[in-house]
């Protein structure tokens, strides 16, 4: 049987505002619904991913916006992936050279950090 993880959820203060910075960066806005007051549901995908992310209003999360900081995205090219954020005007840290790969970092509108891994090359 396969798991897949296919949703993770973002903390944010501005729904307008981080999905305006995401799909700038290159996230495709899937799905924008407010089924009631006080519930905004906004789903975006990072390009070629098959995890999405949701951000809004109501929708329960425990964890305060800019604390979100434990989502690393696997791109192919870390150099490319930089320059890519910083033409959307991104602020991104790297490219940091480790042995398990090579890392890009850029915060979101309200902190929440994400990390970029370019993975070694296999031997």
């Amino acid at each position: 049987m396969d798991w897949k993880i296919e949703l993770i959820f973002v903390p944010v203060t501005d729904v307008d505002r981080a999905k305006e910075f995401y799909t700038r960066i290159g996230f495709h806005a899937d799905h924008d619904s407010t089924p009631q007051p006080g519930l905004r549901f906004v789903q975006l995908t990072p390009p070629g991913s098959a995890c999405s992310t949701a951000i809004g209003e109501g929708l329960g999360m425990t964890l305060d916006p800019g604390r979100q900081n434990t989502i690393q995205v696997v791109v192919p090219d870390a150099d490319a992936a930089l320059a890519q954020l910083h033409r959307a005007g991104v602020e991104a840290q790297g490219v940091a050279e480790l042995d398990w790969g090579r890392f890009v970092t850029f915060d979101d509108p309200d902190g929440n950090t994400w990390t970029l891994q370019q993975l070694p090359a296999r031997e």
